[in-house]
């Protein structure tokens, strides 16, 4: 109904984006407000609270009514019981954060997590609208994926599906942030990317060179004297300028990511496949060699759609809001 939106929060580990959004996706208001989960999970958690209920105060003030909440968050989701079940990122474990709000707010809640919902607001109201099956993939310091059908995003038995960063590709490989050898993650995050770059570019006079922290909190690689520091995207900008080691790391990272692509579709079989996260920000030096790749990898599997994501980081708290609305639906 007009006036009606629903108070969507996307919480990350550094800081979490905020909005009322009405039921044709339109975003009334928005705001951003730090995690500092460096506080510990029942700070972070009272944080969420005072945020969503000073938003559903700013909607009523406005003139609108806010009749559902809707909150992700990373890690190991269990949307069904509304439990925050693991976050290494927040450093929630077992948190009934969906109770915890409802109970705080007296609005209808949904908890879920971040790249499915992000997922279902690209799949919904971005780059795969009206594609019906849609695997959504967020390529940023990790892998994550989100598979929507008709509309849904599948969360699995155990709320962990879309660990698509956690396939093996390549078992002599790079060990990954999980413990194991070889993950697409190890191998085709922005992250493994600067890592990579770091590792070919390093000099025996230059011993400290390695992997550091670019100024806006992405992977970067880097010289241990501070000269340089290189993050993916530059890797990506230089490797289509002709430099050879860029083009290398550049072309290794495409027929890892195709690996990964061509096993997920020969799983789901989607339409669309679209990407987000920083490296899709590569554009066409990214999507033009990805297709290609992929194309060769398929034999009687239908070649999906390649496109790059359209909802920026609003995505999470757009799928928030969507998650929210449509427990209203559910009898």
């Amino acid at each position: 109904m007009i006036g009606e939106v629903a108070v969507a929060l996307d919480v990350g580990g550094t800081g979490m984006k905020c909005a009322l959004v009405d039921a044709d996706g339109a975003v009334r208001h928005a705001e951003r407000h730090p995690t500092d989960a460096g506080r510990g999970p029942d700070a972070v958690v009272e944080t969420i609270l005072t945020v969503a209920e000073g938003l559903a105060g700013r909607a009523r003030a406005d003139g609108l009514t806010p009749t559902a909440l809707g909150i992700v968050v990373p890690g190991v989701v269990d949307e069904a019981r509304g439990v925050a079940v693991w976050s290494a990122n927040v450093g929630f474990r077992d948190v009934p954060l969906r109770d915890l709000a409802s109970a705080r707010l007296g609005l209808p809640t949904a908890l879920g997590h971040d790249v499915r919902a992000g997922g279902l607001a690209e799949a919904r109201l971005g780059a795969g609208r009206d594609a019906g099956h849609v695997l959504f993939v967020a390529i940023g310091t990790g892998i994550a994926a989100a598979h929507v059908v008709a509309g849904s995003a599948a969360t699995g038995a155990h709320g962990a599906a879309g660990e698509l960063g956690h396939i093996l590709i390549r078992p002599d490989g790079p060990v990954c942030g999980c413990g194991r050898p070889g993950c697409l993650e190890a191998m085709a995050s922005a992250a493994s990317v600067a890592r990579r770059y770091a590792e070919l570019t390093r000099t025996d006079a230059d011993p400290g060179a390695g992997a550091t922290t670019a100024p806006d909190g992405g992977s970067a690689a880097g010289s241990g004297s501070g000269r340089t520091m290189v993050t993916a995207a530059e890797v990506a900008a230089r490797a289509a300028a002709g430099e050879e080691v860029a083009t290398r790391v550049w072309r290794e990272t495409v027929e890892a990511l195709a690996d990964g692509l061509a096993t997920a579709q020969a799983l789901f079989d989607v339409a669309t496949i679209v990407l987000g996260g920083g490296l899709a920000q590569a554009g066409a030096g990214l999507f033009d060699p990805l297709r290609a790749a992929l194309r060769d990898r398929l034999t009687f599997h239908r070649e999906p759609r390649l496109v790059p994501a359209v909802l920026g980081d609003e995505a999470g708290c757009l799928g928030a809001a969507l998650l929210a609305l449509d427990q209203l639906e559910t009898p």
